[in-house]
């Protein structure tokens, strides 16, 4: 009996691997990932002039604040809401008091179809591009223990707090790329006044600590997981993007509404400066992460808590 030669295997062709992919998986970068830029006076590099941002979450509280110090640094400004429909006058309010253009969008942010269909109209809408997207939608876990809590409140708190933000990341950042590979907005026009794209998520200091009297594991956890999210990012995104988080500790606005002053009181007790903070005060802390100021910062997290976790 004679044995047929063996026919050797087919093997489809593979991609030819980069020198930037084949650096990566190494573990190493590329030299002069990014370029500095060209100012180096210091307030001009905070001007947000021409340039479009989205802002989630933003029809009250800390993402109001965010679209306020963006409009006052020059940027057009999207305000997303959910449910607070107050954001419409807010906008026109914006677009009166700064010259700037500023619109509010509905959006589901927990749908990630729903999600990239709006930041892609309104990139396409605000002079084609899209320079910083601000994930700051958020909602409380308002029920004690988790042993005790119901699964559907889980999964909400998650799906908002976490899940939003991938989503979000996910949609700007395919924008982002895209300008950067290509220099043009969604025209085809070449950019100006661009460097490469801006992503802040709104993470918290309940991502660094257990908080106490409150129970809020779920919380907690998502927001421990929107920081490490934003520092994965800012590695597979270091050509195109910086990423970067703001994690606010106990803050007046209306997502603490539903905390007894007891507890608040104990609040105060534990944080040395003896007060939550105002929405207004976290402005300086975005308008930096959102501007050629933070050129060189990608992959942190800034705490404002007025020293919380400092003790």
């Amino acid at each position: 009996m004679v044995r047929k030669p063996a026919t050797a295997p087919t093997v489809e062709p593979t991609k030819k691997e980069s020198p930037e992919d084949s650096s990566m998986r190494k573990g190493l970068f590329q030299e002069d990932n990014t370029q500095p830029p060209k100012e180096e006076r210091v307030l001009p590099l905070f001007s947000l002039k021409h340039k479009t941002a989205i802002v989630s979450g933003s029809g009250a509280g800390i993402g109001y604040a965010v679209v306020q110090a963006f409009a006052e640094a020059g940027a057009n400004v999207a305000i997303w809401y959910h449910s607070n429909k107050n954001a419409l006058d807010r906008a026109a309010e914006i677009e009166k008091k700064y010259g700037v253009k500023c619109k509010a969008y509905q959006v589901d942010v927990t749908d990630f179809d729903d999600t990239k269909k709006v930041i892609d109209s309104i990139a396409r809408d605000f002079n084609g591009r899209l320079d910083i997207f601000v994930a700051n939608a958020g909602i409380p876990w308002t029920q004690g223990r988790m042993i005790d809590g119901e699964l559907s409140h889980y999964h909400k708190v998650v799906a908002t707090d976490l899940d939003s933000v991938f989503y979000c990341a996910k949609a700007a950042g395919e924008i982002f790329r895209r300008q950067y590979e290509t220099g043009c907005n969604m025209m085809g026009e070449p950019m100006q006044n661009y460097s490469y794209g801006s992503f802040i998520a709104t993470a918290s200091m309940s991502g660094h600590v257990a908080n106490i009297p409150q129970l809020q594991s779920a919380y907690n956890a998502a927001k421990a997981g929107v920081i490490q999210l934003c520092k994965s990012l800012a590695v597979e995104w270091v050509k195109f993007a910086r990423v970067n988080s703001v994690s606010p500790g106990y803050m007046a606005t209306e997502i603490s509404d539903f905390v007894p002053p007891e507890t608040k009181a104990i609040w105060h007790e534990k944080i040395p400066m003896g007060r939550e903070g105002e929405a207004h005060e976290l402005k300086g802390a975005y308008l930096y992460l959102a501007s050629d100021a933070s050129s060189y910062t990608t992959g942190a997290d800034i705490v404002v808590d007025g020293g919380y976790t400092s003790v």
